[in-house]
Order: structure tokens, then sequence, then C-alpha cells
């Protein structure tokens, strides 16, 4: 029984959340015990939900998620707020040194509690669904009864924790009120979204993955709204303390661009979507098959994706930021203020991923090689492009990211709408590199790796003491996972687990390797003017999580690995 509820990935996570709790001072007290209640709580809802989805009227059913995977409901439930509370815990060291001002730290607090609440509310509602299902087949007194009593206990004890500890914070109970509602409203939004999600992109997900990226978006669309109110209201409304102080904080000009285009072009599926049916409507002949339609689609995309791109999505970079001249301008200008160095980059990047994909593109069609192999020569293709730009040209590199990013979401949607004249043939060449994680309606391996190349280095912007963390999600996925990868598939004989694939030479390896390439970093980092403050066993002890739940947990390394390995260097 203990042997079935402590499997691998779950002892791994209980490891994970130990060592965060371990780092925490006095002072960040009660945000560890919120994250243990919550922990517990997401632990127990996912025994049950395991369990239940054992039996012949599985209540989870009902949602879809990709076959062949566990739940993941605890390890996407803590992740995120894991990652905030690590991000606290740094701001805290800086915070008694002087070296940030307080407003940083009360912003990243509502943060934490907001992403908490996201989490906090999926559990309630799967919890719901869980015991709310009409299975009669079930006793009426089971371990099951014991566990909802356990987690609706640990869900009730934290929404008190929380709301000591915004109370404690506040200087009047409006105040208090007020985050209080701000908090609630992400935990609404993130049980509304999660259910778009697993209803809109059937086994494409787990609930864990979904509830992480779930997680995420309210999160950035939260931040983006305080963000335009906190614009608003300043010199006018004083007394809103919510936003004029945890949310007004000072933000870099590339960081609004990387906000304002990335959630314009998350909304504009569904702008798209409005004005493809009113066109439809007014048509005389909307049959899709038709020549006809498919270019007055593909016009209505382009023009739609282009206004969006052009007009309103910089109207709000220009409200929320003081920009002198178009943001489109303002990039350029970036961009050319270093030609040489930025410039040259960019050719070098052009150069590796032409030569990359054309090689790797011509050996999958003639199945020169497995598609587990062809996939991880992406992940150095990844270090051989972010490694000297992270180094050399960090500020160019978040922007890099950033427009990456947007063009993968461009792509991705003019594969899944098939607009023409590309979308059948940007399928075909994606088809190419899926695997058993992607389906024909949602591809996610290739946005999975980039946001886990790119997260480590954006939180990383701003106060940063710990000089490997920006480079968690390079070192995991393009060193770590590779090795861990190759040498597991070409001498792998030790399973880690009776079901899993992962092998323990593979891990040793990704471990391993993850040591001497930070072995090699640190002197290189050293002569650029960083100072070195993580210990040699802090470091082992992170590396080794971040190895040991790539091997056991089932769910998309990519999205998970380098979370919780950037948490970890933080400490």
């Amino acid at each position: 029984m203990a042997a079935a509820v402590l499997n691998g990935e779950r002892v791994v996570v209980v490891l994970f959340i130990g060592l965060v709790l371990f780092s925490l001072p006095l002072s960040l007290l009660l945000h560890g015990v919120a994250l243990s209640l919550l922990a517990l709580s997401a632990l127990f809802i996912e025994i049950r939900a395991e369990d239940d989805a054992s039996s012949s009227s599985s209540s989870l059913s009902l949602f879809k998620t990709r076959p062949g995977v566990s739940s993941g409901i605890f390890l996407g439930a803590v992740t995120l707020p894991v990652v905030m509370l690590s991000k606290l815990i740094q701001l805290s060291r800086a915070l008694s040194l002087r070296q940030v001002p307080l407003e940083e730290l009360e912003y990243l607090t509502m943060q934490y509690w907001a992403t908490s609440a996201s989490s906090l509310s999926v559990l309630v509602f799967l919890c719901m669904v869980i015991w709310g299902s009409p299975d009669r087949t079930r006793p009426p007194y089971t371990r099951g009864l014991v566990d909802a009593k356990l987690s609706l206990s640990g869900i009730v004890l934290f929404a008190v924790v929380c709301c000591v500890s915004i109370a404690a914070t506040s200087h009047t109970g409006f105040h208090a009120v007020l985050k209080l509602l701000w908090v609630l409203l992400h935990g609404l939004a993130a049980v509304k979204l999660i259910q778009h999600v697993l209803s809109t992109f059937p086994s494409c997900a787990s609930i864990g993955e979904a509830l992480l990226v779930t997680a995420g978006i309210v999160l950035y669309f939260g931040d983006m709204l305080a963000c335009t109110i906190a614009k608003q209201v300043t010199g006018y409304v004083d007394s809103l303390e919510l936003v004029s102080a945890q949310y007004g904080v000072k933000r870099s000009k590339i960081s609004i661009i990387i906000q304002g285009v990335l959630l314009g072009l998350l909304l504009f599926p569904m702008v798209f979507k409005f004005v493809l049916r009113i066109w439809e409507c007014s048509s005389i002949s909307a049959n899709s098959e038709s020549r006809t339609y498919k270019i007055g689609k593909s016009l209505i995309f382009f023009a739609s994706l282009g206004f969006i791109l052009i007009v309103v999505i910089p109207s709000w970079m220009q409200f929320a930021q003081d920009f002198s001249v178009h943001p489109l301008l303002w990039v350029i200008s970036f961009v050319f203020s270093e030609p040489l160095k930025r410039l040259s980059l960019c050719m070098y990047w052009v150069c590796v991923i032409y030569v990359s994909v054309l090689w790797f593109y011509n050996i999958s069609k003639n199945n020169k090689i497995e598609r587990i192999l062809l996939r991880k020569y992406y992940h150095l293709m990844a270090v051989s492009m972010f490694l000297p730009a992270l180094i050399f040209q960090p500020k160019f590199l978040d922007l890099a990211f950033g427009a990456a990013l947007a063009v993968f979401l461009v792509v991705e949607i003019i594969r899944v709408w098939r607009i023409w004249p590309l979308g059948q043939l940007v399928h075909q060449f994606m088809n190419a590199f899926t695997d058993h994680r992607d389906s024909d309606l949602l591809i996610v391996s290739h946005f999975s790796l980039l946001l886990g190349c790119a997260l480590p280095i954006w939180m990383s912007s701003g106060f940063n003491d710990r000089p490997l963390a920006p480079f968690a999600g390079i070192l995991s996925l393009g060193i770590g996972d590779t090795m861990a990868s190759m040498v597991g598939h070409k001498y792998g004989a030790l399973r880690c687990s009776k079901t899993g694939k992962k092998t323990i030479e593979g891990t040793a390896a990704g471990i391993t390797s993850m040591l001497a390439a930070c072995s090699i970093l640190l002197p290189l980092l050293a002569s650029t003017g960083y100072i070195f403050t993580q210990h040699w066993l802090s470091l082992l002890l992170a590396v080794t999580v971040c190895g040991l739940l790539e091997a056991y947990t089932a769910q998309l390394d990519n999205a998970f690995i380098p979370l919780v390995f950037y948490s970890l260097l933080c400490l």
C-alpha cells in the first residue's frame, strides 16, 4: 500500500518541496505552511483520482487527458507556487541587504498567493468532480473518504493561512478585502480556463500539465491587467494599495513588449473565430472546400493578425510603458544599438537553425535514426544557440525568446486552422518531429523546449544573486536531459521503475553531465564578472533532484524540470 502511494515521482516532489521549506526564513513561515497544506491536499487528491481512474466508472474520464500517463496533479499543483516561494526567499535575502525596494517583495508576495489560489481552486474543482460523481459501486466508507476529509481539511486550512497572511500585511481591512478578492479572481479564472483547455484540446495534456499551463497563463494575464490598472490609477487613487504598490513596480520595456505580444497572440484565435463567423454569415457561399472560401479565410486571418500586432498590442504597450516611438520601431532601434554584436548573433542563429532543421528533417524522412534521439539533437542545438547569447547578450536574448515564441504561436495557429497556403505544408513538416506527447490537434514539444530555456532567464531579470539560475533550462534540458536520453537509449539496462522506460545509467549520465557543465560554466561566468555565491552541496542536491525527476516523472519533462531546477538554484 505504501509503495503504491509513494511512487518515484511523488517521492521526488516531496524531496523538492522539503528542500525549499528547509531554506525558508522566519519571515516567510506562513507562506511555507500554506505551501505544505497545498501540497498535502494535492497529494491526497492525486491518490484518490488515480484510484478512481482505475475503476470502470472514472469521474475524470470526461476530461479526456493525454493517454498513457498519470494525472500529475501533485506535481502540477505545487510547481509554480514553489517557484514563487523560491523567488521570495531570494528577494528576502536582497531586502535584508537593502538591495531591492519593499514594493518588489510585496509584488512577488501577491503573485505567490495568486498562483497558489489558482492551484487551490483547481483542486477544489477536482474534489467536486471526483467525490460528486454518481459512483454507486463505491462503498460508503473507504480510504477515499479519508482522502476526501484530509484534502478538504488542507484546503480549508490553506484558505485560513492565506487570509491571516494577507490581513497581517495590509494596513486596513479594506486593503485586505481587495487583496483577497484579487486572489479569488485568479482562482475562479484558473478553474474556467482549465476546463476550456481540457475540452478544447482533448488528449493533448495530463491534468497536471494543464494545471501548470493554466496557472501560468492566469498569472500572466492577471499581471497584465493589474499593470494596466496601476497605470490608470497612478496619481488618482492613491488609496488603492493593491495596484499602486504591489503592481506598480518598474518594468523593463522588453518585458512589456514580450507580455503584450504573447498575450495578444493567445487571444487572437478568439478574435479570428469571431470575425470569421461574421464573414461566413454574411457570405453567400461558405463551403469550406471551395478555393474562394480558403482564400477569403486566409485574407481575413492575415488582416486580423496584422491589425492585432501593429495596432492593438502596441497601443497597450504605449499605455503601459512610456515609449517615445512605436514599439516596433523601438525594437528595431534596440537591435541596431549594437549592430555588430546583435546582427552577427542573428546571422549565427539563422545559419544554425537552417542547417540543423534541414539536416534533421532529411534524417527523419529517411528514418535513419530513432525519433527520440532526433529530438534530443534539438536540445543540443538550443545549447549552441542560447548559451553564448546568455553570457554576452542577455537582454537581446530576452527579446529574441519573445520573438521566437511569437513566431511559434503564429505558425501553430496557421497549422491548426489550416490557413491557405501554408497550413497543410506546416502540418506535414511538423509531423516529422512529433512523438507520443504530441497530437494532430496540438503540437507542444517545441513550445515546451523554448519555454523551458526561456522562463528561467526571464524570471532572473532584476535582482539575481545566483548566477547559475538563468542557465537552469539550458543545463537541465540541453545537457542533462539530452545525455540521459542518449546514454540510456544506447547503454541503459537497469530500469528506474517497473513501468517506466528511464534507466539508472541514463539518469547517472544526466546528473554527471550537468555537474560537469556547471564546473565548466562557473569559471567562465567568473571571468565575466559574476560572483559565485552558491555552495557545491546545494548545487549537487539541485542537480540530483532534477535528474531524479526526469527519471521518474511521466509528465512533459521540458515543462517541469527547468522550473524545478531553477527553484532549487535560487535557494
